[in-house]
């Protein structure tokens, strides 16, 4: 397969993902603010922070290693032995799920059970969910390493959906069952999910005239079970030791993504209601990151996974190849950088009515306007961080993976410590200036890799992070703008003013847009040749 069809395929994958997960995330989006005035502060705080950190850490754990490992192989592997390492993922998972229930149970702060009542019910039940998602393992691993562009994306939306509806439903029947609405909506989540994928290929390979079973590397469904052979080893050695090596760098990697909710989970810094705040601010500013920074991210890291060989430099690759994938990764360094900058500029002056219509008084007053306005410009350094990891891991050797693994150490002991002390000092801003200097260290890694990478090479990707003075200056134009709009026509003075602030913000946005169009063509011409693709390889399939 060449560079060209599968960055086609990587084009369509991103994009369909992108429009069917706005479509759903508008839709749980509505529902989870209208269970937010059914809830207290602490439940939030118990089940957005303590139990999902379980829960998250559990699979983190027990696939993240496994997934990078087998998602990075050539297209000459044997799957047999592919799919064997992935049913470990079991095993591991029960063995993480066990020893971090009992943490939960008896070592850690038991809420009050008046206030947030079958605290313990709701440990073994996100820890067995936890469980149920990783049996879906090797299908997801196979489904995305051939591509299949919808499965995803419908299958996680559906089963968010479906956990969001039965939640409201519960909290509306039956307040009084606690953690037993959430425990049973996350049951119901990882169960639709795994479900979807394995109906999916189990259907796909029984039926003989669909042309996607071909380019499937299996042909019954007993060969998507663990196999044992006597001819050859039970897994393929390199991918395991490979496993390892992304094993160690997960770890600190979950550390660093989830360090707040370990700080407030084991030193108590912040009580459940002002987690549960927290929780709320980091889900809604960290939207755009999951709707559009997520699933590019995921695409095209097995874009650049596949046009690219680990562990050989730039100038030792196919010309054409490097070459790809050098425009590509300018073109999204500039597309990250864009919508970051977007986010952050608009952000700071729509941070208080967006929390105001989501959630209320209870999110719009007090610390959470201020901490959107930060939360804003840490998506800045999470859109450009998301790409430059992605080409990163992609093409790092195993070496290479060794050694970013002792800065990540680093790291992670340096963000633990930086957490507590400005929570300590300035509260739960506090950390989002810790998870802005902890990206800001790991964008400075990834782009002296990348510098060094097309060092030999006549490309320079990181071209793709300077923009036209024009756009800057028109970016800060509408921060001027937008924020005297918010201080004469926000957010006390009633909807006639609120929507004239809104109608401001659009102008504004319209007039960057147009000019970021007249600018950046090289940007534009990539994002037309893409969805042109991505449209047709639609119609194909």
């Amino acid at each position: 397969m060449g560079s060209q069809e599968v960055l086609g395929q990587a084009a369509r994958l991103a994009s369909s993902g992108l429009l069917l997960q706005v479509l759903f995330r508008l839709i749980t989006f509505v529902l989870n603010a209208f269970i937010l005035r059914f809830l207290s502060k602490e439940i939030v705080g118990v089940v957005n922070v303590r139990l999902t950190l379980l829960y998250s850490t559990t699979i983190f754990l027990a696939r993240e290693a496994f997934r990078r490992a087998c998602l990075s192989g050539g297209a000459q592997r044997d799957w047999s032995q592919t799919l064997n390492l992935l049913w470990l993922t079991v095993p591991l998972g029960i063995f993480w799920s066990l020893c971090l229930g009992w943490v939960w149970l008896q070592l850690l702060e038991v809420p009050d059970p008046n206030v947030v009542p079958y605290y313990g019910a709701g440990v073994l039940l996100f820890g067995l969910s936890a469980v149920v998602e990783l049996l879906g393992e090797p299908f997801w691993v196979l489904a995305q390493a051939h591509m299949f562009v919808k499965l995803k994306v419908l299958a996680e939306s559906m089963s968010v959906i479906l956990r969001s509806v039965l939640t409201a439903l519960l909290v509306l029947w039956l307040p009084h069952w606690g953690l037993y609405i959430f425990s049973l909506a996350q049951l119901l989540y990882t169960a639709v999910l795994v479900l979807c994928y394995m109906l999916y290929l189990i259907k796909l390979l029984r039926s003989p005239e669909s042309s996607k079973r071909l380019t499937l590397p299996i042909s019954k469904v007993t060969q998507l079970l663990p196999s044992i052979s006597r001819r050859k080893a039970f897994v393929n050695w390199n991918e395991a030791r490979l496993t390892w090596s992304f094993f160690k760098q997960s770890f600190l990697k979950q550390i660093l993504t989830e360090g707040e909710r370990y700080v407030m989970t084991f030193l108590n810094v912040l009580n459940f209601g002002d987690q549960g705040i927290y929780d709320i601010v980091n889900n809604l500013g960290s939207l755009v990151a999951r709707l559009i920074f997520q699933p590019v991210e995921e695409s095209f890291y097995i874009f650049f996974a596949k046009v690219l060989e680990r562990e050989k430099d730039a100038s030792l690759q196919k010309q054409d190849d490097v070459a790809v994938a050098a425009a590509v990764l300018e073109s999204l360094l500039k597309l990250a950088l864009l919508t970051g900058l977007t986010v952050t500029v608009f952000g700071f002056a729509y941070s208080q009515l967006a929390l105001d219509i989501y959630g209320g008084a209870m999110l719009s007053s007090g610390s959470g306007p201020v901490l959107m306005r930060c939360y804003c410009l840490y998506v800045l350094l999470l859109a450009v961080n998301g790409v430059t990891e992605c080409f990163t891991f992609a093409a790092m050797s195993k070496e290479d993976v060794d050694r970013y693994n002792v800065t990540m150490l680093a790291l992670s002991s340096s963000f633990l410590v930086l957490s507590y002390l400005l929570t300590s000092w300035c509260g739960s801003v506090g950390f989002i200036m810790a998870n802005c200097f902890n990206m800001g260290i790991r964008i400075a890694q990834s782009l002296s890799f990348i510098h060094h990478y097309f060092q030999e090479s006549p490309h320079r990707p990181l071209a793709g992070l300077l923009l036209s003075p024009v756009l800057l200056g028109v970016f800060v134009l509408s921060a001027g703008i937008t924020s005297v709009s918010e201080a004469f026509l926000c957010c006390e003075r009633g909807w006639p003013a609120r929507l004239a602030h809104i109608a401001v913000g659009t102008i504004c946005l319209g007039v960057t847009f147009g000019t970021a169009f007249l600018t950046e063509t090289k940007l534009i011409h990539f994002l037309r040749t893409q969805l042109g693709r991505s449209r047709l390889g639609d119609k194909m399939t």
